[in-house]
């Protein structure tokens, strides 16, 4: 069972650290079969995967499985609980469980609660039933939201979120939020909400405005461009909670989502998304991959410019590369570390060029996005280090002499570096 560790502002899973490493497939029971679904589920867990965030209802016309509605009348208060789709669900929780991985359920997309769907009279009809259906299983967490603002129905949300802590008392509840915002803007506080998350979300830093339906028109919601790291740190002052970032631009989308002409983000500036926030403090981090998140097949409407099939995107490089993030989080202790920018000699750098620091009872870890040299202070290292590189795109320590003037100059300059400090003796 997960549960939070209020001590290090993380997740623990039977009482030990859990490190949060989430892919973003919202469609998972809509689109796959069970076949499909276990298939991917495997890729996953095999990757090093430990969460797997899904929608149950995500679309207007509601779920359905083999012609089978999941609702009666299409209506959230009134789950069709003998539908084959909530069978899929379970099967795919119980398939999850095996290869040890948390289900973060999205009960549904935030549309619904746009739409006056999801309200506080079939909010909690229907949190009841999923409390009741899945409240047993260990491996199931919740996330309200959906993209979607938490001002639009705070009252159903609450309702929603109560129902499910009523019925499924164990199971940890967060919120994924519109773009660009952090559920700690609205929930700072709530007793109902165990993590925060943000959506960092898609847009480069030319970006700001695009006239789009997803533009960010609220006065209290900053502009953090591209620099994720920064909604970390603001949700860490506001709040005792944890907090990750929930949706980065993912793998092969279009900077910005709706224009397919821009450039494409690509698995080097997801791994920078990655190892900001957890540098910066996070308690884990989701990738996503344009094809995934939708699962296309090639048949449909396709979204967002995508241009593979899931099944290809499955083996995209950036899905292999998170592994080295969790790896080297796990050896380092992360979950006793800080955000230590004092390190640097010189922490004036702006965008890609500024490294974030984390220190932790066994290291002090330093991501150089752009390659470049860099100066630490050494003399506030409260133990003797040995030096390595990481490589946060292949993995793998690679030790080479402190340098006596305290300058690190990553082995190939213009690629991103992990400098690790590790204590004399930690493995």
């Amino acid at each position: 069972m997960l549960t939070i560790n209020p001590r290090h502002r993380g997740f623990l899973r039977d009482g030990r650290p859990f490190f949060w490493l989430g892919d973003t497939a919202w469609l998972l029971f809509h689109k796959l079969t069970d076949a499909e679904i276990d298939v991917y589920l495997e890729n996953r867990a095999m990757k090093g995967y430990t969460v797997i965030q899904a929608t149950l209802s995500h679309f207007d016309d509601f779920a359905t499985c083999d012609g089978q509605p999941a609702f009666i009348d299409n209506d959230l208060s009134r789950p069709a609980a003998a539908s084959g789709f909530w069978s899929r669900v379970e099967r795919a929780v119980r398939k999850a469980a095996s290869l040890g991985l948390v289900m973060g359920l999205l009960p549904c997309w935030g549309s619904f609660a746009s739409s006056g769907r999801l309200n506080a009279d079939t909010a909690p009809a229907y949190g009841a039933f999923l409390a009741e259906r899945f409240g047993g299983y260990e491996n199931v967490l919740w996330i309200l939201g959906g993209d979607v603002r938490g001002s639009v129905a705070p009252t159903a949300f609450e309702a929603l979120a109560r129902a499910l802590r009523r019925g499924a008392p164990g199971q940890l509840i967060g919120f994924h939020p519109f773009g660009r915002c952090s559920s700690s803007q609205w929930f700072c506080g709530a007793d109902w909400l165990d993590f925060h998350m943000f959506q960092s979300g898609h847009r480069d830093r030319g970006q700001r405005t695009l006239g789009a339906w997803d533009d960010n028109a609220v006065a209290d919601e900053e502009w953090m461009a591209e620099e994720n790291y920064l909604y970390v740190l603001r949700d860490l002052e506001r709040d005792d909670k944890p907090t990750l970032d929930g949706e980065p631009s993912y793998e092969d989308i279009p900077h910005g989502l709706h224009d397919p002409s821009k450039p494409y983000w690509t698995d080097r500036e997801v791994r920078r998304y990655a190892w900001w926030s957890l540098l910066a403090g996070a308690a884990g981090f989701t990738y996503g991959h344009n094809a995934i998140m939708q699962f296309w097949d090639g048949t449909g409407e396709p979204s967002f410019g995508v241009r593979q099939h899931w099944d290809v995107a499955l083996h995209a490089a950036g899905s292999f590369q998170m592994r080295h993030l969790r790896d080297l989080m796990e050896t380092v202790d992360w979950q006793s570390g800080r955000n230590a920018q004092e390190f640097l000699t010189d922490d004036s750098a702006t965008e890609d060029d500024r490294n974030l620091c984390l220190l932790t009872s066994k290291a002090l870890v330093v991501y150089a996005y752009t390659g470049k040299p860099f100066g630490l202070r050494l003399d506030r290292l409260p133990f003797q280090p040995r030096a390595c590189w990481y490589s946060p795109k292949h993995g793998g320590m690679s030790p080479f002499l402190m340098p006596a003037d305290a300058r690190f100059i990553p082995p190939y300059p213009g690629e991103d570096w992990v400098l690790v400090l590790m204590k004399e003796h930690e493995a």
